[in-house]
């Protein structure tokens, strides 16, 4: 198979005086935070500048990016399955490339689209003419640096770690969180600093062009394919290891993790969490102006929460190593209805702060399910079909956030409607997270 050659090009990983899983998860950490230019919090700092390059309002652009979010989504069951074939490695240095260029297109895709509508006289439906241009954008966007690239960076990491799956997780959601903190705060200098087209532009070349060059050197998909083996652990090991509950008995086939409970609790809990993430932080400072709180504050709030996912990642990462990961995703579906509850009755103070609380807790322990989970449940044969369909279903859902939370405001006058929708799902779904066991221990008893 292709992604089981040249694994000792440049270099040897068995050779490694650490095990070299650990090198894995600083890579599979930083092309988490990569991808963060195609994650709704990286694009919701540019929005305002292309509502104004391209002559929008901000349920046209919702739309647009709704429209370009969901026909990404169709295509990453079958990326999970590509990467099932070809590994990490060769699908991270494709993907980033492509990121590069998708970057650069939307930097210039007002240009683009004024200029096209104009060589074939179409300057009388140039409304129609942008929103195809920035709507493909986005969907190229969405695919290679929300879908694609998170994916296999996330399941590259937990490939190469058992027992330590939960710890690895937490320290790698450490930098994450932080990373993804601070990541509107830094867009948001380049874009004062530079422009918005040149923020892009500069994105490109440093998450886009440069991090492809660390995948195609350092990226590895199996350790067994470099002569090592999970946890960094000897055959002997491994053996004693095949006793212990975490260690997956059989592996499921996509179809067959489609036909039980706790994956589809697990897949609707992630996929209304980037439901509402999604449509907060694309209206974030729409949605705390309406709060009576500044852009200052609206940028800073990553900042507090972030502090808290940090803690909570750490903990929940370690605990996920220890006890039943439904208890886990019962505090995941807590902190929503907190983050929601909150959101409903935003203003400074109390729901201020409780928000800030509800968004480190899900924000902290996202990562532990979305990650953990589907080769603990599911085993590793298949992960990046089971993956890609849940990451296909999430990032479906978190297209539908932005116009949700848009239409909420601007056609019922207040972003609480759409806190309250939202609500409702997820507390259906926390009765249900009650039921959703791991399918491993049935067949271990």
């Amino acid at each position: 198979m292709i992604k089981e050659q040249y694994n000792h090009v440049p270099f040897n990983p068995a050779k490694s005086p650490v095990f070299y899983g650990w090198f894995v998860v600083l890579w599979g950490t930083l092309g988490i935070i990569m991808s963060v230019p195609g994650q709704t919090m990286g694009v919701s700092t540019f929005t305002d500048h292309l509502i104004d390059a391209l002559r929008f309002d901000r349920n046209e652009l919702s739309t647009a990016y709704l429209m370009g979010t969901i026909a990404s989504s169709f295509l990453l069951t079958r990326a999970g399955k590509l990467y099932d074939k070809i590994g990490a490695r060769w699908l991270g240095t494709m993907v980033t490339i492509a990121l590069g260029f998708v970057l650069i297109y939307l930097s210039q895709v007002d240009r683009i689209s004024f200029s096209f509508a104009e060589a074939l006289g179409l300057d009388t439906i140039q409304f129609y003419v942008s929103f195809i241009f920035v709507t493909l954008g986005f969907f190229m966007l969405r695919f290679t640096g929300q879908g694609v690239l998170t994916m296999l960076s996330r399941n590259m990491m937990m490939k190469w770690f058992n027992r330590k799956r939960g710890f690895a997780n937490g320290i790698s959601s450490v930098f994450v969180s932080m990373g993804f903190a601070i990541s509107p705060l830094v867009f948001d200098f380049l874009i004062e600093s530079y422009s918005w087209r040149w923020a892009w532009i500069l994105l490109a070349l440093v998450a886009g062009f440069g991090f492809s060059v660390v995948a195609l050197i350092f990226f590895r998909d199996n350790p067994e394919d470099c002569g090592l083996e999970q946890d960094g652990d000897s055959h002997e090991q491994v053996e004693e290891q095949e006793r212990v509950l975490h260690r997956a008995e059989k592996q499921y086939t996509l179809k067959e993790a489609q036909r039980s409970l706790p994956f589809w609790v697990m897949v609707v809990a992630l996929s209304m969490q980037a439901l509402y993430i999604t449509g907060f932080t694309f209206n974030l400072v729409s949605i705390f102006e309406s709060a009576n709180m500044d852009k200052t504050v609206a940028l800073a709030v990553f900042v507090p929460t972030s502090a808290i996912s940090v803690f909570i990642s750490l903990a929940g990462g370690w605990l996920s190593d220890h006890i039943k990961m439904k208890y886990l995703l019962l505090v995941f579906l807590f902190g929503q209805i907190v983050s929601l509850v909150s959101l409903s009755f935003l203003s400074p103070g109390l729901p201020y702060a409780f928000m800030i609380i509800g968004n480190g807790i899900v924000g902290g322990l996202f990562s532990v399910l979305s990650t953990v989970v589907w080769p603990r449940f599911y085993g590793r044969k298949h992960l990046g079909a089971i993956s890609g369909f849940a990451m296909s279903s999430l990032v479906f859902f978190s297209a539908m956030g932005p116009l949700l939370f848009s239409f909420s405001f601007t056609e019922l006058g207040s972003y609480a409607w759409a806190a309250y929708a939202c609500l409702a799902i997820v507390g259906v779904n926390f009765i249900a997270a009650f039921k959703a066991d791991n399918p491993q221990e049935k067949l271990a008893r």
